[in-house]
């Protein structure tokens, strides 16, 4: 299932995990011209006009191969390199950050690729001796293992489960509806977001939801609702998002993690953002579309 209220969890690709050993089928599609190739140096990519460039495979520097799968009747990879054999000059080269307002909506079906790739990429940098001996490492699968030189013991990549909600109180629907932003202290004035948080181990998602939001602001939360989930490889995350009903409304801030929280209305969101004074969550963030979906509309103001 896809969640086309959530932008950059659209358009999967098929992962082709059965083809990973097989590597006459491999050779014969990096051989293929229509193959296309996104450079990642170390865990940066190098935007081409403020977009990122597929390469065929003959355009491609030497690195790790790592596939991706296939879309569109075509193979899709990664080359992984060497930050000190990259190309081009290093401040080419930009985190995946700066990138993301440019991989949300139907003009970049293309994004679940991008953060496949660079997902793994993250992964295959952090990871370089094995936990249990110390021992070097190799790539095998195409990428999506790492075997133990000494020991033979595998590593894959790893996921961590991060939650992120929107916890609302009163009548839904209604206009004195309320629904529960914080901001932390970094963030530019007036910027309020989701409450979020990592899932511990043992503990369900639904939760996580309940601790963190009561670890973070005070407020007790009873139903916990679904809502969806995005990739969030920077720099190895799955971002889970909720609905939580609160069951509480005083807020304390922890003032460590959180500065501030306040509750908004509907009424008080719009009239705040329009005067520039409450800055909401980006375009292409689940935050966003937890906020938009609650909202009922496009949202107000700018992020």
């Amino acid at each position: 299932m896809t969640f086309p209220h959530v932008q950059l969890s659209a358009n999967p690709h098929d992962r082709s995990g059965v083809r990973r050993d097989d590597e006459a089928w491999l050779e014969e599609r990096w051989a293929d011209p229509e193959t296309r190739v996104l450079v990642v140096n170390g865990t940066r990519v190098r935007p081409v006009g403020g977009a990122l460039e597929w390469v065929a495979p003959t355009d491609a520097p030497d690195g790790l191969r790592v596939l991706l799968g296939e879309r569109d009747d075509r193979a899709w990879f990664a080359l992984v390199v060497d930050p000190d054999a990259a190309p081009g000059e290093r401040s080419d080269w930009v985190p995946l950050r700066n990138l993301l307002p440019h991989l949300a909506g139907a003009g970049v079906p293309e994004a679940p690729l991008v953060l496949h790739a660079i997902g793994l990429a993250e992964w295959l940098f952090a990871t370089s001796y094995c936990p249990r001996c110390g021992g070097t490492l190799e790539p095998r699968k195409a990428g999506h293992e790492l075997v133990c030189t000494s020991c033979g013991k595998s590593q894959f990549p790893r996921t961590d489960p991060a939650v992120i909600m929107l916890v609302t109180t009163g009548e839904p629907g209604a206009e004195d509806e309320r629904c529960l932003l914080g901001r932390q202290a970094v963030w530019p004035e007036g910027r309020f977001s989701t409450l979020a948080g990592f899932c511990e181990p043992g503990e369900t998602l639904e939760d996580a939801v309940r601790r963190e939001v009561a670890e973070e602001v005070g407020v007790r939360v009873g139903a916990v609702d679904y809502f969806g989930n995005q990739p969030w490889p920077l720099p190895a995350s799955l971002m889970l998002g909720f609905f939580g009903r609160a069951e509480s409304t005083e807020i304390r801030v922890d003032e460590d993690e959180i500065e501030d929280a306040r509750w908004f209305t509907r009424a008080e969101m719009k009239a705040q953002a329009e005067a520039g004074t409450l800055i909401l969550p980006g375009g292409v963030s689940i935050s966003h579309s937890l906020v938009e979906h609650w909202y009922g509309g496009r949202l107000p103001g700018h992020w």
